[in-house]
């Protein structure tokens, strides 16, 4: 991109949570100037259109079938479509659309720079991505393991509604839900973490605002070669090498003595990677610590307007 100009992105959707969270990070970046709509106009198509049609990127952060409706508003603009980046769950497997974890593997930050189309990951299927796609690549657990993912988010993840029940003290300290086993992320955790059998998912959900645990539990002696837990930091640590953002903490059982708390990085965009166990008992717990707005939503939308942009 050219020194002199300045790259426009309009949110669609700006006043969610997830979009006023986006619009902040942007307006931290000198390059990019972003469009806002007239509030009584956000549901006007034609108002909307014309701000794609001004946008080098627009970012959806809308319900699902609005966003759909979005894509093709967007689409309808023929050669002046803009460049999209959808941060429901709408597009994370289609066709034509690049997954937008950049550190997926050694190729992804590539494909997403040269996408029209990427669709921001999940904030559970981050954490669990990023603990599973190195182990399977790296043959350490099977792409047909019996996998049980836990998680544990902030209320910020659950919308304007959850917020709401938490801040007036009406919503439950601590709450399991997804239980009928059929959460909307499970078909994007297997498409990229590699697996071939369909994880148990178990996500929840606690009063705290922001942060986000997400761990596995393995038996090491049922894992092919009974790998230890030093071969996980290892193949965490070697495929996540110079990145900026993901990291793996080393000896995290005997640091950390066997405690980890989920708000420790609220307002970062940092992932960070543990391996927890005991080689006696052949067990270990996979962990994964993110802000569920942050890396796990506005956070990677920032990193993917960027490098869709060449900033």
């Amino acid at each position: 991109m050219a020194a002199q100009s300045r790259a426009r992105v309009f949110i669609d959707g700006e006043a969610g949570t997830t979009g006023l969270q986006i619009r902040e990070r942007l307006a931290l970046v000198p390059e990019i100037d972003v469009l806002s709509i007239d509030p009584a106009k956000r549901k006007d198509a034609e108002a909307r259109k014309a701000l794609m049609a001004a946008s080098d990127v627009v970012v959806l952060c809308l319900p699902d079938d609005a966003a759909k409706d979005a894509v093709a508003l967007a689409d309808s603009l023929g050669n002046s479509s803009p460049k999209i980046v959808d941060a429901s769950t709408a597009h994370r497997i289609a066709p034509g659309w690049a997954y937008g974890f950049a550190e997926l593997n050694a190729g992804q930050a590539t494909a997403i720079a040269s996408a029209r189309r990427v669709a921001n990951p999940g904030c559970y299927p981050t954490g669990a991505i990023a603990l599973l796609r190195p182990l399977i690549d790296a043959g350490l657990i099977p792409a047909d393991a019996a996998i049980t993912v836990n998680a544990v988010s902030g209320y910020s993840g659950g919308g304007k509604s959850m917020i709401e029940a938490y801040e007036a003290g009406a919503a439950p300290l601590f709450e399991l839900y997804g239980l009928g086993l059929e959460h909307k992320h499970v078909p994007e955790l297997m498409a990229y973490a590699g697996l071939t059998r369909r994880p148990i998912f178990v996500p929840s959900v606690g009063n705290f605002r922001q942060g986000m645990l997400v761990s596995i539990p393995l038996h090491l002696d049922l894992l092919p070669g009974r790998p230890s837990l030093t071969d996980f930091e290892a193949a965490l640590e070697a495929h996540y090498a110079g990145s900026e953002l993901v990291r793996t903490v080393r000896g995290a059982t005997k640091d950390l003595g066997g405690r980890i708390a989920g708000e420790t990085l609220a307002g970062s965009d940092t992932l960070e990677l543990f391996v927890f166990g005991k080689p006696d008992f052949h067990q270990a717990v996979l962990v994964a610590r993110l802000d569920n707005l942050g890396k796990g939503a506005a956070g990677a939308a920032v990193q993917n307007i960027k490098l869709m942009l060449a900033l």
